[in-house]
């Protein structure tokens, strides 16, 4: 036998005892059961253990969706840790990066008996920074007596704390307009030249996550440092022998946040703060500060004057008033000149000068370039495009597809990448997130949730209802889902494609609860903050909340705080947002079809999300209420309703409402 067969033989050996350790390890009868109340076999999950064990082993690309209830995270943990090196977990939300550092891997390693060490590593927009909370406490200029409060707090928090962590601060709001001015950022860290560096919080929460053995992170920390090697993970990446990717899902809309380029106008402001304290505290005598940050921050309010009002996203070619817009942003690039003329020459004279003139020399990089594309004087195949909010715009430069710049990243040292999700594939097809992340290449497989769907749940699709487009949708969206809401006592999830739609149907309902005299709380998106939300429709028992996008993924309500869910249109995209329609021309443009490549497989990735908040649970039961008869009448939404789980389905809305009152189990098809 000749060395290299040998060597095969060994490795194939060693992977038959690993998964057979795995099928120990998570037998209902092993140590999980002494750790987990009511830990039982799941088969699926020990199969999943097991490819994913095979592919750190091979340090291959592994793609897995697994459906609710199959335990994905035991999944991905028990042969990671088993396994051992350096692992990097990113997930998609801070919810599940708390759960996975503060419950499930302390579970897994009491199980395993496991030394392994575990850091939680976050952006420095998380910490707080010593050199810019002396310089608020000594010169800023707050706003209100609250950010005065909560200065002091701060303040007093971090001479007590060991890390720095707001989330360890609950008394100051983490969205205080305060953070902004005692939190760091790459442009406005002065590094190792920071008299603080040495007892810096981030600088100590990288040097943790240096010497765990496993890290959480979460995507957009992971893409901020692919692109702006500033957040510790380039330093960990190296040494890392497998790296896994939970909510998957997300990662092609994040990367392509990361990997294309933008420009605020609340950096500018920042830019504007930052060098008028610096300048007149550090060279006074160096320029007229007041004047040069009073112009720029001039052209950058009459810059936005330019756009129309409200939130808005539009291509360079979508802009009404474009003569007065590109006019306006040369005044601006003009003045964001004359302030980094002045910057350097006076750089020299302190560390935060000169952080301030490489932020402005950046942007006016930037402004340059996109000026430059927009008249046409440069060609490129990134997207331009200008979003509005409600006093402050973003330029953005966004690239069309991310997957070879991905896969570029994943180059080198080999080691497992493992995606997983419990929305990937479309009919178990893979082919639509694969392609957008450049992993054609990669081994994939679904495993389904183990939950009885079709005893359980039923799609009603009601009838008679309006095209989604008519100005009347939303109002009969709430005539049919009234009948709907009173069979199940409330406990509903109204999830609805845009703001406008929640606010129409929430204050229909509010008008219809009053004189009806039901009992039902309304909980609405906007009115308080979504964890604040969640609360108090869980405890409540029989609300209804009315919310868009950041609720159709990421909550997990069990039982019968939540047995309705009603969507009020198929989520497709706007098909004149600017990123979008140039994809769409792109594909058209080589042969395929935007709306069957594009704008559908995005539509049920988002859907099957929506869906998933129904059943959370084995003793679950629920209906799902899509009102968009599209579902029913358009030959896609056969395709549609094939990539949801298996539920029962009706369209009569009685029996949609015996499924709650009367235990009905009858079901049409």
């Amino acid at each position: 036998m000749d060395s290299e067969s040998g060597s095969q033989l060994v490795w194939s050996e060693n992977l038959k005892a690993y998964e057979e350790d795995l099928a120990r390890l998570m037998d209902a009868g092993g140590p999980f059961s002494e750790v987990v109340e009511g830990y039982s076999d799941r088969p699926m999950q020990l199969e999943m253990a097991q490819a994913i064990a095979r592919a750190i082993v091979r340090c291959e690309t592994f793609v897995a969706e697994a459906g609710t209830g199959t335990g994905k995270t035991f999944a991905y943990l028990v042969p990671a840790l088993m396994w051992g090196g350096k692992v990097i977990i990113s997930t998609g939300t801070r919810n599940l990066q708390d759960q996975l550092f503060f419950r499930d891997i302390p579970t897994v390693r009491k199980a395993l008996a496991s030394p392994v060490t575990v850091a939680l590593l976050k952006g420095r927009s998380n910490y707080v920074c010593r050199l810019h909370l002396a310089r608020a406490a000594e010169y800023g200029r707050l706003e209100t007596k609250a950010d005065t409060r909560y200065l002091r707090e701060i303040v007093r928090f971090a001479d007590m704390t060991d890390t720095g962590d707001k989330s360890d601060l609950p008394t100051v709001p983490e969205t205080a307009s305060v953070w902004n001015l005692v939190t760091s950022t790459k442009e406005n860290c002065p590094g190792t030249e920071c008299p603080h560096y040495q007892d810096c919080f981030v600088m100590k929460a990288r040097r943790s996550a240096q010497q765990a053995d496993v890290v959480v992170v979460n995507h957009h920390l992971f893409f901020a440092d692919v692109v702006l090697k500033d957040t510790g993970v380039a330093e960990l990446l190296p040494t890392a022998n497998t790296v896994i990717f939970d909510e998957a899902h997300q990662l092609p809309d994040t990367a392509t946040t990361f990997f294309g380029q933008f420009v605020s106008t609340g950096q500018i402001h920042e830019l504007c703060r930052d060098t008028q304290v610096e300048g007149l505290s550090q060279a006074r005598d160096g320029a007229d500060w007041v004047a040069l940050v009073g112009r720029l921050d001039k052209a950058t309010k009459d810059l936005r004057l330019t756009l129309p009002e409200g939130m808005n996203r539009m291509a360079v070619h979508q802009i009404a008033k474009r003569e007065a817009f590109m006019a306006a942003l040369e005044a601006f690039r003009e003045a964001l000149e004359e302030l980094n003329g002045a910057l350097t020459e006076q750089a020299q004279r302190s560390e935060l000068l000169e952080v301030c003139r490489a932020r402005s020399e950046q942007t006016d990089v930037f402004v340059r370039k996109w000026l430059a594309l927009a008249k046409g004087e440069e060609k490129t195949e990134d997207v331009l495009w200008v979003e509005t909010f409600g006093l402050s715009l973003q330029l953005h430069l966004t690239p069309l597809s991310i997957a070879d710049v991905f896969n570029k990243q994943r180059e080198g040292t080999p080691r497992a990448w493992i995606f997983t999700s419990a929305t990937l594939a479309i009919k178990q097809d893979f082919s639509y997130f694969s392609s957008r992340m450049g992993l054609m290449e990669a081994e994939s497989k679904t495993w389904p949730s183990p939950f009885d769907y079709g005893e359980n749940a039923m799609l009603y699709v009601p009838q008679n209802m309006p095209q989604p487009m008519s100005p009347q949708y939303s109002d009969a969206v709430v005539e049919a889902a009234l009948p709907l809401i009173e069979a199940s006592g409330g406990g509903a999830f109204i999830l609805c494609t845009t703001l406008r739609a929640v606010d129409r149907i929430s204050t229909r309902l509010r008008e219809i609860f009053r004189e009806r005299e039901w009992p039902f709380p309304l909980f609405v998106q906007g009115e308080s903050g979504k964890t604040d939300l969640l609360e108090r429709f869980r405890k409540s028992g029989n609300g209804v909340l009315v919310g868009s996008q950041s609720f159709w993924e990421g909550v997990d309500v069990r039982g019968k705080a939540l047995s309705l869910v009603i969507v009020d249109k198929l989520p497709f995209a706007p098909p004149d947002d600017p990123v979008l329609a140039a994809r769409i021309r792109a594909l058209e443009k080589e042969g395929g079809n935007g709306f069957m490549d594009f704008q559908l497989p995005e539509a049920i990735m988002s859907l099957k999300q929506g869906a998933g908040r129904l059943i959370r649970d084995e003793r679950d039961r629920g209906v799902l209420m899509i009102c968009d008869t599209r579902l029913v009448s358009k030959p896609y939404g056969r395709r549609i309703w094939q990539s949801l789980p298996p539920f029962a389905r009706t369209r009569d809305e009685a029996v949609a409402c015996g499924f709650f009152r009367d235990g009905d189990r009858n079901r049409t098809v």
